[in-house]
């Protein structure tokens, strides 16, 4: 549908910088000088690296994503992009702000991200740039910084949602339809109707593929016919790791719920630990008679067949498994075709080549790996996520080991648009690296820091923070029954994490040097907990 032309914020350009509003320089415009770039930021929900077929996981193999393999064929694949806070909220602080978690306010999913904070929006906003958000927003904040926004509702929904708008006066109003294609709609929308002789900085902000991934009406039944396999570290017991492993409540086996995230309506009550019994129906209860019919036809004689078959034991662990797989990458079937469309908008209207196209998630996120699903943990498959570039001039089908972090995106779209970044933001820009055709400079990062404060909640993991380099890992968990402790990792070793060493005498240099770390990093950041 059309909308109205955007209207563009003018003004003088603010920072927040110590809590102290001051008047932040922007560089003149050359009229001679090329066009600043433009930047289309796309971003899913718990969206795993595994689940990109580019990074050539076995999981990805029956299930292609040949649009973000474009992405990552045209520009820079990422190996070692990590987040700051595995949850999807300080995720999205962090994206707006450039800083830790503990210095935005938004350390847990609740309250608390500080709105007196700069955002990056804002800066482009007054630099000139055409801004805009669309999809999830899932920040107890108003957007800011934006000339065009259509947010969901916290999580959203699945099915005809709802949107909030820069033309809504803050009223929620339903829209028919996929959620993912919706978003991708209103992403076109804003390119349909900006102002052409302006550069401009899109956010697309995907739902899915969000538990309890519930895939788009044609996907119904695709990949019904794939066996997934298993992880190697499906079976994990946790032998060698600390309470926090043993005390989780995001396993497939226990925790995964039958109705809610497996879809098995048939049920009348949730019969593992877990609960969310009424959600599948209250998601389902969205759809017209005609679409729910479909739905029905596909599920149902599934459902039926795993009633009747009373599996038990691993053969109930593995079909639970298969289950979530299977809907899980449904659902990033239609984000794939999302990126195509936006790819082929750009083609089709001489935007590609001064575009770029970032695809990322707000982290990672667990595909059996050591039993689980889900993430906040600062092993691998949720502290790692899957970041991939295309920038224009830079050569394509890359691969970079470079440290980067989801605290660098701000810094970077603040260079890219030839905006001085404050001083306080904690990331740094990824254009030397981008530059460098994804080679790390000299003077790059060679440490990480994570902290995970979310604590008690649904899934009782345990609060931790840690420091890794790109052999080593440490992590300390502190706030359990046990007491606080530490694990540490030989990551080339031992990439599974299946091996904690912290006991083991030949790593006590190493150990000692990643304390030291640790300790220097909660100092010069200000770290008030641990």
């Amino acid at each position: 549908m059309n909308r109205p032309s955007i209207p563009l914020s003018g003004g003088l350009l603010l920072a927040a910088v110590q809590g102290v509003i001051l008047p932040l320089q922007v560089p003149a415009q050359d009229k001679k000088a090329p066009r600043r770039l433009n930047i289309i930021h796309i971003m899913s929900d718990d969206h795993s690296y595994q689940a990109i077929s580019a990074y050539g996981h076995p999981l990805s193999a029956s299930a292609p994503t040949p649009n973000m393999d474009r992405i990552a064929a045209e520009g820079i694949r990422f190996d070692r992009a990590y987040v700051e806070n595995s949850l999807s909220t300080p995720s999205r602080a962090c994206l707006m702000t450039g800083l830790y978690s503990h210095q935005n306010g938004q350390r847990t999913l609740g309250k608390g991200i500080d709105s007196t904070v700069t955002f990056v929006s804002e800066l482009l906003q007054q630099g000139g740039y055409q801004t805009a958000m669309v999809g999830k927003w899932h920040m107890q904040c108003e957007p800011k910084g934006f000339d065009y926004f259509y947010v969901l509702r916290g999580q959203g929904e699945y099915y005809n949602p709802v949107f909030k708008s820069h033309l809504s006066s803050g009223k929620y109003e339903r829209e028919e339809g996929y959620v993912t294609s919706l978003v991708t709609s209103h992403a076109i929308d804003f390119l349909e109707n900006r102002d052409p002789d302006k550069p401009f900085c899109l956010y697309v902000h995907h739902k899915a593929p969000h538990r309890n991934w519930m895939p788009d009406l044609p996907y119904l039944d695709l990949y019904e016919d794939v066996e997934f396999p298993l992880p190697e570290t499906f079976g994990d017991d946790y032998s060698t790791k600390g309470e926090a492993a043993k005390v989780q409540r995001m396993s497939i086996d226990q925790d995964m719920t039958l109705v809610y995230d497996l879809k098995v309506g048939e049920l009348e009550e949730e019969p593992t630990r877990g609960g969310h019994a009424a959600g599948l129906e209250r998601g389902l209860s969205r759809l017209d008679p005609e679409s729910r019919a479909k739905w029905d036809a596909a599920y149902g004689p599934r459902n039926r067949a795993f009633l009747e078959s009373n599996l038990q034991g691993e053969d109930l662990l593995n079909w639970k498994f298969q289950r979530y797989v299977r809907d899980y990458l449904r659902s990033i079937r239609s984000v794939d075709d999302s990126v195509g469309e936006i790819l082929e908008y750009l083609d089709s209207h001489g935007l590609a080549e001064n575009t770029i196209v970032v695809y990322t998630s707000d982290q990672g996120f667990y595909m059996g790996e050591h039993g689980w699903f889900d993430k906040r943990f600062m092993y691998e498959e949720s502290f790692r996520t899957p970041l991939i570039i295309r920038y224009p001039g830079c050569p394509g089908g890359l691969v970079s080991d470079a440290f980067v972090q989801n605290l660098d995106f701000a810094p970077t779209y603040l260079a890219v648009a030839g905006i001085k970044a404050p001083e306080e933001m904690s990331g740094r820009s990824l254009l030397p690296v981008i530059k460098k055709k994804g080679r790390q400079p000299l003077c790059w990062r060679k440490y990480m820091y994570y902290h995970y404060y979310d604590l008690p909640s649904e899934h009782n993991v345990l609060k931790h923070d840690g420091v890794s380099d790109k052999r080593y890992k440490l992590i300390h968990f502190y706030g359990g029954e046990e007491g606080d402790y530490s694990e540490f990792y030989d990551l080339r070793k031992d990439p599974d994490e299946m091996h904690n060493c912290i006991a083991d005498p030949r790593y006590r240099r190493r150990i000692t040097r990643l304390q030291r770390r640790l300790d220097k990093f909660r100092k010069e950041l200000g770290v008030d907990e641990w």
